[in-house]
């Protein structure tokens, strides 16, 4: 484990749970910047690295965007079903490879060309998770089936087509409030490729 200048001593590691991922409970020594050693203790939820991708079609100045369930955010007084971009974890594969797979199972479209256009860390307080983001053109002649995820994982996946400036207003509205989907959404308007 990586550690800047000998600011952090690992002391006792216990695992606390290993379902769908890891949740292990750290204890170490953090040397302050004013000099002086802090025992801290922290709860760290790893499920490994992950990709996500938004397709835009520049033509039609539209997205692809997926619904699907999420629990975290029903325990959390929401419906439960949100709005984003197709994501997945890497499960030991290159995330190019991976992103492409992932879309291709969500939303039906084959990508050959995708664009990576920056990592970024999305819980960085207990998630040890680092996203890849991507961004790949899409139209109709790349559709090879209806999307929707794999039943043996769980997924019942909605595919919309969304446009570009209704997604924008949906940030707005507060109906799309997926984080990553956000940023990739923004990077589309910042870089004005739609």
């Amino acid at each position: 484990m990586p550690s800047e200048n000998a600011q952090v001593r690992i002391v006792a590691t216990k695992p606390l749970s290993e379902d769908w991922g890891k949740l292990t409970k750290y204890t170490f020594d953090f040397r302050r910047r004013d000099g002086e050693w802090q025992r801290q203790s922290r709860e760290v939820y790893d499920r490994g690295n992950g990709a996500v991708i938004l397709l835009y079609n520049a033509s039609k100045r539209s997205v692809i965007l997926t619904r699907q369930f999420r629990l975290p955010l029903f325990v959390n007084q929401h419906s439960g079903f949100l709005l984003e971009a197709a994501a997945g974890l890497l499960d030991e594969l290159a995330a190019e490879e991976r992103i492409k797979q992932e879309a291709e199972e969500e939303t039906g479209y084959r990508l050959e060309q995708v664009q990576k256009v920056f990592e970024a860390w999305m819980s960085p307080g207990s998630v040890s998770e680092k996203l890849h983001f991507f961004i790949a053109e899409y139209d109709d002649s790349r559709r090879t089936g209806n999307g929707g995820g794999l039943a043996d994982e769980g997924e019942d996946i909605e595919v919309v087509e969304m446009d570009f400036s209704a997604a924008l207003a949906a940030i707005r509205s507060g109906e799309i409030a997926d984080g990553k989907t956000i940023m990739l959404l923004q990077h589309l308007a910042l870089e004005g490729i739609l």
